[in-house]
């Protein structure tokens, strides 16, 4: 995983914007399912964060079926990882060309709420 960033003038929580980062490395092909994730010390040295708002990132993804952790073994990407990045993948596509057809994000949100 090789540009995990935050942005402290963003207002989205440090915890959040650290869990979206690993979601984009996971998406990227970054972090491979099967993958071993460094210590969430060494995150936060990276990052410049408190370790516990990384292990906060870490727990979210775990409850999202991203990582897996094991006593002994550490962090590993699952292999769930890929469905999820599939989806992600798609989500993107489906932005990319709702903006090439003229659509702003806030429009294709309510185009997408307004379906059965």
């Amino acid at each position: 995983m090789v540009r995990l960033r935050v942005d402290r003038a963003d207002p989205t929580l440090l915890h959040d914007q650290v869990a979206a980062e690993i979601r984009r490395a996971i998406a990227d092909g970054e972090a491979k399912p099967g993958e071993k994730l460094p210590p969430a010390r060494d995150l936060a040295a990276v990052l410049g964060v408190n370790t516990n708002t990384v292990l906060r990132a870490l727990r979210l993804l775990r409850d999202e079926g991203l990582l897996e952790f094991r006593r002994g073994h550490g962090i590993t990407v699952t292999g769930a990882a890929r469905k999820q990045s599939a989806r992600l993948i798609k989500a993107q596509e489906l932005l990319a060309f709702a903006r090439h057809e003229g659509y702003r994000r806030d429009e294709l949100v309510r185009l997408i709420e307004s379906l059965p």
